[in-house]
């Protein structure tokens, strides 16, 4: 509540592995410029959709197309969100490259037949936030609210294990990235702050590929 400068919380239980389709605590701005947490579905329902089903496609939006994708335009000029978060997983593909961190053994779980997976976070786990965006979908009598990651090109860190890394808002950006009033965003403005300068890359089991474990031995 301090970090986002929020005045409550909804109810909330930590979570070690959030899969796609599921609810995700968002940070989002209210008309009078305060900042509200709710939990929206990861999986972005553009407005204009028929159907829930485009959701699944929509988990990431790339950051050098927002202004041109209908499915994420509108939401670019009015209904940017963040997205808390103390780390995220990727996976290395099983012919690539081990990442070495000098910070973090390997695990024996890898072989060369699956995908090695690594948890991305701060040395002390602390909070940061993504970029991301949030929609409202109705449909006869069902009202839904959505959101989808905003992602970039990896940097040097994260590239041994992925072409692409969620967008990172750094604190001192939070306001001018929520800000509602403000329609003419350039995202350039925030990729160039470097957010992933202090972030470690750590292996982790294979536990995490399943996303019925839901608890703090996905991080080990």
């Amino acid at each position: 509540m301090d970090h986002f400068g929020l005045l409550s919380l909804p109810l909330h239980n930590p979570d070690y592995n959030i899969p796609p389709g599921q609810k995700i605590l968002t940070i989002v701005e209210l008309e009078n410029g305060s900042n509200k947490a709710v939990n929206l579905h990861w999986g972005l329902i553009p407005s204009w959709a028929k159907d829930r089903a485009i959701s699944s496609r929509l988990i990431n939006a790339r950051a050098e197309t927002l202004t041109e994708k209908a499915s994420f335009r509108n939401a670019y000029r009015h209904r940017r969100c963040l997205i808390p978060a103390t780390g995220f997983f990727e996976w290395q593909s099983a012919d690539a490259a081990p990442v070495h961190d000098t910070l973090a053994a390997r695990t024996s779980s890898q072989t060369t037949k699956s995908k090695q997976p690594y948890h991305i976070h701060k040395p002390d786990n602390s909070l940061f936030a993504f970029a991301g965006l949030w929609e409202q979908w109705q449909h006869d009598q069902e009202t839904v609210y959505s959101c989808t990651i905003i992602t970039t090109a990896a940097d040097a860190k994260i590239s041994p294990v992925h072409d692409r890394m969620p967008v990172i808002i750094v604190a001192n950006d939070y306001k001018r990235w929520l800000d509602k009033k403000s329609t003419a965003v350039e995202m350039t403005d925030f990729l160039a702050a470097d957010a992933y300068i202090c972030m470690q890359v750590t292996p982790v089991s294979t536990r995490i590929n399943n996303p019925r474990h839901n608890d703090e031995s996905c991080l080990r």
